[in-house]
């Protein structure tokens, strides 16, 4: 602890200037209050900043207030959130594997139409089977017997292809799309 110098180092107090002005002198035991509380007030100082650079003793357990009138004592924990996104894609990823071997009959229907059995007992290679619909119309193109997307055939590398251009909305169950 440290000594400070006394507030009023001389004999004679200081006057008072709390009267508006007045310069009465205060009295011996108001000098002394003075010098008591300057005192005081010194110790109190030492003591914040003694306890200020001095950590607390490691067996004391911090008190922490709740938001109620019950304190809470113990140590205070860190909480780790957990990773969901390393969690969630193999996962995601196993069970797309689940479908990767599941056989679908993929149908595209470049039209339709009706013949009778003996026309088809009389085709033969090079036979032309009109349908009804026109170059360029869009194809359907059917998932196990459901229609799913509509499309135009191109040709790539000498091969026939479709570009699927719009995706049908689902259908209930025995219901076909209206053309």
């Amino acid at each position: 602890m440290t000594t400070r110098p006394p507030i009023f180092p001389s004999a004679d107090p200081p006057a008072s200037s709390a009267g508006g002005g007045s310069t009465d002198p205060i009295s011996q035991s108001e000098a002394d209050a003075l010098q008591d509380a300057a005192k005081s007030l010194a110790d109190l100082a030492d003591a914040v900043s003694a306890t200020a650079s001095v950590p607390p003793p490691p067996s004391a357990k911090p008190t922490i207030i709740s938001g109620g009138d019950r304190p809470v004592s113990g140590e205070p924990t860190n909480f780790e959130l957990p990773s969901f996104d390393a969690a969630a894609a193999p996962a995601a990823t196993k069970a797309i594997d689940l479908l990767a071997d599941v056989n679908l009959n993929v149908k595209i229907e470049l039209g339709r139409t009706r013949m009778l059995v003996s026309d088809v007992l009389r085709l033969a290679e090079g036979s032309v089977v009109e349908l009804d619909k026109l170059a360029g119309d869009p194809v359907d193109i059917y998932v196990n017997d459901r229609p799913i997307a509509r499309g135009e055939v191109l040709v790539l590398n000498e091969n026939f292809c479709v570009r699927i251009n719009e995706i049908l909305a689902q259908q209930p169950e025995g219901q076909t799309p209206a053309e």
